[in-house]
């Protein structure tokens, strides 16, 4: 399989999960802007949305966004115990954090990074995302992770956007529990492994 990603993108979020799973993908840098990969392929032709991240299955299909793919590689390592049984209330819990992350976080940072933003859009946003990261810190105290003390492809998830924070002036200190999970998550050899090889750290 190839994981198409860049460097410190949302698609860091799979990329944390294969590798906490344990399965191997041929990593593929694409540049988010340009739309051109490493070896000056078009990226558009990969995948017509033309963002990451896009996960190119051994036969031939493209699967992408993150919190489907994030279950995809979850589901193919039952025992890693990434994410609750297919069926079950966890699961949905799982699945509902995805939703939370991927609509009112994720989605709140795109005027941050949007050059053509005005000053207004841009404090509208970080006041929503004040709001959806205090929502989620009050549920994190007293826990590890989002479902308690197991990490789920849901905390990969939650990690690679408070990670953003840093970028665009959003100090995730503010939130003591957010903070500690982001820490929590980093430290994790598999996520140092991820972040070292899209070059985050040394």
């Amino acid at each position: 399989m190839k994981l198409y990603y860049s460097p410190a993108a949302c698609s860091l979020s799979p990329h944390i999960v294969a590798r906490e799973a344990g399965i191997e993908v041929e990593l593929v840098k694409a540049d988010t802007k340009t739309k051109k990969m490493a070896d000056g392929g078009d990226y558009w032709q990969v995948n017509p949305k033309g963002y990451v991240p896009a996960l190119a299955l051994d036969n031939g299909q493209l699967l992408t966004e993150g919190p489907v793919i994030v279950q995809y590689l979850a589901d193919l390592k039952p025992g890693a115990g990434l994410i609750p049984a297919a069926g079950t209330l966890e699961r949905y819990r799982v699945q509902e954090w995805l939703n939370f992350i991927t609509s009112e976080i994720h989605k709140s940072f795109s005027p941050l990074f949007n050059p053509a933003a005005v000053a207004e859009w841009k404090e509208a946003a970080k006041a929503n995302l004040a709001k959806r990261f205090a929502l989620v810190g009050q549920h994190l105290e007293g826990k590890q992770y989002l479902m308690g003390d197991t990490f789920t492809v849901a905390d990969a998830y939650l990690f690679t956007v408070a990670n953003w924070g840093q970028f665009v002036g959003i100090d995730i200190g503010q939130w003591p529990a957010l903070k500690a999970h982001h820490a929590r998550v980093a430290a994790r050899p598999k996520v140092q492994e991820a972040l070292k090889a899209e070059g985050l750290v040394k």
